[in-house]
């Protein structure tokens, strides 16, 4: 027996340890990242739009974020994207593809991690979120173009889990809400055709290491 207990002591000093998070922790995270714009169009009703209104696609990227542990239980996260393609559409009476539009959007946030030293770590976040609108590409026809406002700003939510692994790995899900709104304007005349609520939800999933 008691060589019995030796050796399963002996075999579990020899299982590399999980890495759970300190302060002064770095971290690093590869995410494919789903956006899907819950957006609210208040497209004007002016004819020949009347009835219809603005439409943003979903997409998925690539995304990598860093965190640093401020303390074992609040970490900084800046999240950055590749930038986003979104074709946008008019549905309703009137439907029309008007092109697409990239989005740049980094999101700083705040987070609060529930249980540092254990296995599974939730967390929630607050912070705030900028959209760059890098290519404007949209035209309501061939000869009016559309202009949507480059420069977005707007608060996110957060909630996810690290899963944590050894050797200082670890696994993530994480969801954001996150509010931007914009106007849309016509080249031909400067007319705003809508305000241009996009909140979208920010699903990601992926993998990160320690540092």
């Amino acid at each position: 027996m008691q060589k019995l207990l030796i050796t399963i002591l002996v075999a579990g000093l020899m299982v590399p340890a999980l890495s759970f998070a300190e302060k002064g922790d770095f971290v690093v995270r590869a995410r494919a990242t789903y956006v899907a714009p819950d957006e609210t169009s208040k497209l004007d009703t002016m004819m020949p739009l009347a009835g219809s209104k603005l439409e943003v696609d979903s997409n998925t990227i690539p995304e990598i974020d860093f965190s640093y542990y401020i303390t074992k239980n609040i970490a900084a996260e800046l999240i950055l994207a590749l930038g986003t393609r979104h074709d946008v559409n008019i549905v309703g009476d009137t439907n029309a593809k008007l092109g697409s539009v990239n989005l740049l959007p980094p999101t700083l946030t705040a987070q609060w991690h529930f249980n540092p030293d254990q296995t599974i770590d939730p967390y929630a976040g607050a912070g705030i979120s900028y959209a760059r609108a890098m290519d404007n590409g949209l035209k309501l026809d061939p000869s009016t173009a559309i202009h949507v406002d480059r420069n977005m700003w707007g608060p996110a939510l957060q909630a996810g889990v690290d899963v944590n692994l050894q050797d200082k790995w670890l696994i993530n899900f994480d969801v954001k809400k996150i509010w931007f709104s914009t106007d849309v304007y016509t080249t031909a005349n400067g007319a705003k055709i809508d305000s241009l609520d996009i909140d979208p939800w920010v699903v990601s999933f992926g993998v990160g290491k320690k540092f």
